[in-house]
């Protein structure tokens, strides 16, 4: 399969098939070596645990040409540990960090043909995942569990410039007290489709979920985490234990630490705050910094001073530092970088 028809420079956030992918089966307490393969379908039991009860995570990264030519990923060693945390908490095998980084760098270098060259803006999405791909049809944990990691080309989140986006404070919940809102399962995203319909379909962009227990504190969207601007320029994040820790939220919070002098803090953050912050944005790998414009709560309309029409000057500071660190143009902190392969060969055009 070539790649000799992609349009690098305008490549969507969609999924296109590339060469071949991971896949490594549990069974009888031991995961086994794992292979490459060219088949992207996946065979399983039609009572497979992933069918029955949504036993599956997941995690999302990615993989960047640099300006001097070699293909790195960013801070993997944080996506296993978090993949660990979440197959612990869903009752499925951890798959070690060697393991792991094993598996994403074979899958990179089997497809580094399909890396968006240096400035396109593109990068070379990475998704692994665990599933429970045995036969279960009582209420208790599958047996055989699978690990995939695909990759596909994706494109800048935002074409054309980023505009600030519009979200309202949902009147759903995303995640309970003690609950999975804390690892990334397939099912804190299934919760939260409906909910992210009902915003669309009010001409918003996204949602602001509140804590379920007191519906008074911001916790995240349906896929990113929140950082405010204060007046004076401090960065605060939320804190709460029904929320993904986020490694683009833990990164840009010491960039803007180590990096640009700022004071950063994470704490509970009530949503009568809202309207003393400067600035907003979400963070994720997807966008690294979304900036948001205003935050609808019933009938109060609560609009970002800094950030109305354009990302905000502090969040600008930060996307463009972690973005250069990722690219390779700023020096990043040791660990943070692992490369793949360091070659100049152009990939086709």
């Amino acid at each position: 399969m070539g790649n000799t028809n992609l349009d690098w420079e305008n490549l969507g956030f969609d999924y296109r098939q590339t060469a071949k992918r991971y896949v490594s089966n549990y069974e009888h307490g031991t995961w086994d070596e794992g292979v490459l393969t060219e088949d992207s379908n996946v065979v399983i039991n039609e009572c497979a645990g992933v069918l029955q009860y949504a036993q599956t995570c997941f995690e999302g990264l990615k993989a960047y040409r640099t300006e001097d030519g070699k293909v790195v990923i960013f801070r993997p060693d944080l996506n296993a540990e978090r993949l660990a945390n979440s197959a612990t908490r869903l009752y499925m095998p951890v798959v070690s960090e060697e393991k792991f980084l094993d598996a994403v760098e074979k899958t990179v270098l089997a497809n580094i043909d399909f890396v968006p060259p240096y400035g396109s803006g593109g990068t070379l999405y990475i998704r692994p995942y665990i599933f429970g791909s045995g036969a279960v049809i009582g209420v208790k944990p599958d047996t055989k569990f699978q690990f995939r990691v695909f990759t596909t080309p994706v494109g800048p989140y935002f074409k054309g410039g980023v505009k600030p986006l519009s979200i309202c404070v949902s009147d759903f919940d995303r995640a309970a007290p003690h609950g999975t809102g804390h690892v990334k399962a397939g099912l804190n995203y299934a919760m939260s489709l409906h909910a992210l319909q009902v915003a669309h379909e009010n001409g918003f962009d996204e949602n602001m979920y509140l804590d379920a227990a007191t519906r008074t504190k911001v916790e995240e969207t349906g896929g990113a985490n929140f950082i405010f601007v204060t007046k004076d320029n401090k960065i605060v994040t939320p804190k709460s234990d029904t929320i993904l820790p986020s490694i683009t939220r833990r990164s840009l919070m010491y960039v803007a630490k180590e990096y640009l002098g700022l004071e950063v803090e994470e704490r509970e953050v009530h949503v009568e705050e809202l309207k003393d912050f400067v600035e907003c944005a979400l963070c994720g790998t997807a966008a690294v910094l979304s900036p948001v414009g205003k935050v609808t709560n019933k009938d109060e309309v609560i609009c970002f001073a800094n950030g109305t029409t354009e990302m905000g000057p502090i969040c600008k500071k930060l996307y463009d530092t972690l973005t250069g660190i990722q690219m390779g143009k700023i020096e990043a902190p040791e660990g943070w970088i692992r490369v793949i392969a360091d070659t100049t060969a152009k990939v086709s055009e």
